[in-house]
């Protein structure tokens, strides 16, 4: 509201784009913000906008002047969190600690407080203090079952300190409820659990990799049975795994092994001149198969 309305609508539109952009093409987004920042330098949310855009980037020195100025226009410690861990990746952790320990924390909501304990134990991380990481993630939030925003994240963090702390039994644990906390895939915990339990996921885009989707989806239900304990899923597994044993003539067949169905007619055949063909007649051959996202 402080702009022209022509050069109002022309930083809005780079700051639109900035949104957009940020998660999918981060260096696009990066440059329509310095465009913004050219055009209004003193407006708090270019400052901020720019600060995030060279925060995905990691242009961390360039991210934590764009988020002091924002900070000093609007008096607001809600980007807090963020500037310590932007002196994180300048590879100073002893100052995010500072600055976790700083009164602007107790001006932070719940999300926002949340926010500055992960940075703290990742500070504690970057410094190899993996036992004290684990004892700054511990609180009420970390085992509620109320699910927010952060609560995937939170567990997720937990789960990596502990890995580094040396208590893998437990980190499993907790991989497991990041992953069911996890409705947006904002963490890998699911991949990690899976890692934990020796589970293996192929990449179905490439194509030089053979896929067994039958297979996939086997190890997709055995990792949610361990992660949940689901018993009836368990039950349909082993429901499927005894059809598929009742079946195992016909599969054999469909594979090529279907000989044994000419044997007893071979004689006969032989007598009319007939050969039975190498593979059913009646078996199209495998379409191409769609990649799997």
């Amino acid at each position: 509201m402080s702009l022209p309305k022509t050069l109002a609508e022309d930083v809005a539109k780079n700051l639109v784009m900035v949104a957009r952009l940020l998660d999918s093409e981060p260096e696009e987004a990066y440059a329509y913000s310095r465009v913004a920042l050219r055009l209004a330098s003193r407006v708090a949310a270019v400052r901020e906008a720019a600060g995030f855009a060279s925060y995905v980037t990691e242009r961390y020195s360039e991210a934590l002047t764009e988020f002091r100025a924002s900070r000093r226009m609007t008096g607001s410690a809600e980007l807090w969190p963020v500037m310590a861990d932007c002196e994180r990746g300048l590879g100073r952790p002893e100052r995010a600690l500072e600055m976790a320990g700083a009164p602007e924390v107790k001006q932070l909501d719940k999300a926002g407080q949340i926010e500055m304990r992960l940075v703290a134990a990742g500070a504690r991380s970057d410094m190899e203090q993996f036992d004290a990481a684990v004892v700054t993630l511990e609180c009420s939030e970390l085992g509620s079952h109320s699910v927010q925003p952060w609560t995937a994240r939170l567990r997720y963090a937990y789960a990596d300190a502990l890995i580094g702390a040396g208590r893998a039994d437990e980190a499993r644990d907790w991989f497991a409820k990041a992953a069911e906390a996890d409705q947006n895939g904002s963490t890998n915990a699911a991949e990690r659990l899976a890692e934990i339990d020796g589970i293996e996921f192929v990449d179905t885009l490439d194509p030089d990799v053979e896929v067994d989707d039958d297979a996939q989806e086997d190890a997709a239900k055995q990792a949610k049975v361990k992660a949940e304990g689901d018993a009836d899923l368990q039950d349909a597994i082993d429901a499927d795994d005894e059809d598929d044993h009742e079946d195992g003539d016909d599969a054999e067949f469909a594979s090529g092994g279907g000989e044994d169905y000419y044997d007893d007619d071979e004689e006969e055949d032989e007598e009319e001149g007939f050969t039975a063909p190498s593979t059913s007649p009646f078996l199209e051959p495998d379409a191409e198969r769609e990649p799997r996202a």
